[in-house]
This record gives structure tokens, sequence and C-alpha cells, in this order.
């Protein structure tokens, strides 16, 4: 068993834990969960850091567990949302809950022996509790000034808070005890926003079972720092919304850019949380990275390690492919060569008839013939072209007025560039 504790250290991903908790990990092979929010048929990148968190843990020889909030996810975390969401079906709840299981197999091993992961649904227990079953077997061990101590809570007192979300910490805090006492479950992990609600838990085990902090069966919390971009915003999310680990959602060409196209402050803090690189093989990427930073070294490391990761190692190897060949000099050369699966892996969009019949010019189709996609308007589109910042099949354009191409590769295709971070296959 390697220490978990130091591993998540030099990586950034120690926020906070209860005092005992390496004692407790040096001891035994330890069972710990995270929860995830069955809200969609699939997670997004958000959820990557919890996912490495449990990948560690397994990795260090301990048994990590993935709960899917069927009845939590009726719900809804109020932690860090401004207004309260709306509920799911039973049936959507499942249908999400095999999606993210599937994910969870990419990155977690299933049979491994003793420390084998596992997903377990909170719906299966809560689903015959009756409303004053509740209350007795929970309600009554928490007082509201603990609960409204909270921060999730305290946030959200201003802008209006329904008894619903309120009960969300105790939901959660008795999933921990109802794992503690059937699957021997010692400590929640999650994202530092999730603190209160997993202490709740911990809260509700030490009440029941009259522990105290020096027993030999307490309960641990730890957490992990939220991910965000150098300048304080929001990770995980790029132009179109969430990145999501399903092709269907967000394309494997997608995702790989999106990796691809971190910025040099933030490639550092990524490639620890987000890959299973060793310190040595890091810090030898990122002096790699420093003599030559246009190259991006360290981005494209990380950007093929989390794709393979998701999307495998073939379809990565063709992304990349198709990433070399849209950003080439010899792209119209090599569009014609490539196969089909290359071809599959590009970003193709495709104009309709109806789109195309409204275009009468070059301005026409980069703006309303691809809704917007390359230009915001016409007036941004003809202000790009006369900018000299558009080309097309790789020759610049500097008419507005330019006709509609005809002279198309493979037959249909036509590449649009627009500067040099931003090109477009069109398929009219």
């Amino acid at each position: 068993m390697s220490n978990f504790i130091e591993e998540l250290r030099w990586r950034g991903m120690l926020q906070d834990m209860i005092p005992g908790l390496e004692d407790q990990l040096a001891k035994e092979m330890t069972v710990a969960y995270i929860g995830f929010d069955p809200t969609a048929p699939s997670l997004h990148i958000g959820n990557l850091a919890a996912i490495m968190l449990l990948k560690h843990f397994q990795l260090a020889g301990h048994k990590p567990m993935a709960l899917v909030g069927g009845a939590t996810g009726m719900i809804g975390d109020p932690s860090g949302k401004n207004a309260e969401r709306e509920f799911l079906s039973e049936e959507t709840l499942r249908t999400n809950q095999i999606g993210i299981q599937h994910q969870l197999e990419k990155f977690l091993e299933f049979h491994a022996g003793a420390n084998s992961a596992e997903v377990v649904n909170n719906y299966d227990w809560f689903k015959d509790f009756s409303f004053l079953g509740f209350l007795r077997e929970a309600g009554k061990f928490l007082t509201v000034n603990y609960m409204l101590s909270k921060d999730s809570v305290q946030k959200r007192l201003e802008t209006g808070l329904s008894f619903t979300e309120f009960s969300y910490q105790l939901l959660q805090g008795y999933d921990f005890y109802h794992l503690y006492k059937t699957k021997n479950v010692r400590l929640q992990m999650g994202g530092s926003d999730q603190w209160g609600n997993i202490t709740t838990g911990t809260e509700i085990i030490r009440r029941k079972e009259g522990r105290d902090e020096d027993s030999e069966r307490s309960a641990f919390a730890l957490t992990t720092p939220l991910v965000t971009k150098s300048d304080g915003s929001k990770f995980g999310k790029s132009e179109s919304g969430n990145v999501w680990l399903d092709a269907e959602k967000t394309t494997p060409y997608q995702f790989y850019q999106f990796w691809l196209n971190a910025a040099d402050a933030d490639a550092p803090r990524l490639i620890r949380v987000f890959t299973l690189f060793t310190k040595e093989e890091i810090e030898a990427l990122e002096e790699t990275h420093a003599e030559a930073p246009h190259l991006r070294i360290l981005q494209k490391a990380l950007a093929e390690e989390v794709t393979s990761r998701v999307h495998g190692v073939a379809t990565t190897r063709l992304v990349i492919e198709a990433s070399a060949l849209l950003f080439s000099k010899d792209a119209v050369e090599l569009l014609e060569q490539a196969t089909v699966e290359l071809v599959a892996q590009l970003p193709i969009y495709r104009v309709s008839a109806e789109n195309l019949a409204q275009c009468m010019n070059l301005t026409d189709l980069l703006s309303v013939g691809c809704e917007y996609l390359v230009c915001s308007s016409k007036g941004e589109a003809r202000k790009a072209i006369q900018g000299n910042a558009i080309s097309i099949n790789k020759v610049k354009v500097l008419d507005p007025q330019a006709s509609i191409p005809t002279d198309k590769i493979r037959g249909k295709y036509v590449l649009v560039g627009n500067g040099k971070q931003k090109n477009y296959i069109f398929e009219i």
C-alpha cells in the first residue's frame, strides 16, 4: 500500500481532512466513497478530479466506491447553486446511472480482488423509507442550528432555500451512515464545496453510533481543491458549454482540443490532477516545455493522456492525426488523401441546403450560412475578411463579396480558416 495522502499533497489535490485519517489508511485497507449527481447520462470533466481521487485511492491499495445519487438526484444539491433544479424521473435517473458506471469503468478496476471498485445507488435504500421513518432514523440526530451553519445553506438563505433542498445534507449524511454500517465505509471524499455535507455524515455516525473522535471506528472526511483556471474562473467549460466524457455530447476531437488549448499557466496544475504521470515524469516534461513553450509539450502530453483514458488509444491517435491535418499548411492535400476513419474524427460542420439558400456570398456563408459558427454577424465576417484573417482551402480571401467556393475537397468539403487558431471544415 502506497501513501495516498502524500500522493495527493505533491499533486496539489489535498484541501482538508479529518485528523487521524493517515493513521487509518496506514493501518488497513479502507473503503471510501464519492457521490456523483446523476442529472445527465454522462459525467463531464468537472467530475474528473473526483474520479482521479478514487483512482489514486485504489492505486494506493484501498477500495473505492462511487455512489450514484438516484435518490438525492431527485432533489438536487444546493451547494454552489443559485436556484432549485427540476426533478428527474426514476427512469431517467436509472438510465443516467448506467451511463455513469460505464464511464467510471474506464478509470477504476471493478475486478481487482479485495479492493475492487463498486457502484451503489442511494435510491436502493431510500425508496422504502417513510417520511416519519426517516425523521426518526436520521432527523433527530442533527439540530437545525447545526444544519443552518453550513456554507451551502448560508449562501442560499438570502435568495431562498426550499425545505426540500435544506434536507439535502441530511440525506447525504445518512448515505454515509448507511454505507458505514452496511459496507464498512470509513471515508467520504469530494470537492472542497462538499466539506459541509461530508462532515454532516461524520456527525450523524458519531451521534448514532456513540463514537468519539478517537474511536477505533471513527468516520473520516477528505476534500480536494476545486480546479480553477489561473485567472480564478471556473474550469471545465468550453465555448459551447460543458465538456462531456460521452463522445455523443462532446466529440473526441473537441475533447482533445480542450486540453490542448490549456493556458501555459494552467497546464502544470492540470497535468498533476488529471493524469497518472509520476512526479519525475511531470518535472521532466516541464523542463522540456520551458525550453520551447511554443511546442506546447505539456498540453500535448496532458491532452493525449486524458483523451486516451476516456476515448481509447486508437481513437486518440486518429484525433491527434486529425488535429495535425487541420492545422497543417498541407491540409488540403492531406484531407484529399485521408482515410474514412480519419475524416470521421474531424470537426465537420454540415451546411444545410436551407441555410445555403440564404447565402449570396462568402460573408453570408461565414455568418448566417453556418449559423454564426465562424463569425457572430455579417459585419464581423466582413471585418475578418478585410483584415486578412479568412482563408478558403488555405488561400487568403480579401473580398467580402467573394462567391461561395465551388472548388471543393473530396467533392464536398471546404476548409475555412479564421486567424491562426481557428479552422473549420464545411460540408456543403
